[in-house]
């Protein structure tokens, strides 16, 4: 399974009712370090399909998001369980330090 497409408008649904815990990649287009975190964000949500919900939030097309949860710095990964922010990750960094965040989650 890829990651989902998480909108201002599907947001509530899809990520704050999760019964399992979340993982969104804040990106843009034009960010270099967003797009080696991409293909990173893809895989783990290939090897998490039906543990975790994974997704993708592009902060050009949904502002709201980004200033809710006071998004400055691209690619932000935040970590959700029972619909509250449990963990976040700024910048580019390896795989396993974006899976070890999940996987604590999934207890």
């Amino acid at each position: 399974m890829n990651a989902i497409e998480i909108t201002d408008a599907n947001f509530e649904e899809l990520v704050l009712k999760s019964d399992k815990p979340v993982l969104l990649d804040f990106w843009a287009e034009w960010c270099g370090p967003c797009r080696m975190v991409g293909p990173v964000v893809e895989e783990i949500a290939k090897e998490y399909d039906g543990q975790a919900l994974i997704g993708k939030i592009n902060v050009d097309n949904n502002p709201e998001l980004s200033v809710r949860f006071g998004i400055r710095n691209i690619p932000a990964l935040l970590y959700f369980k029972d619909g509250e922010v449990v963990d976040k990750q700024v910048g580019a960094v390896p795989k396993s330090v974006l899976a070890d965040k999940l996987k604590k989650q999934l207890n």
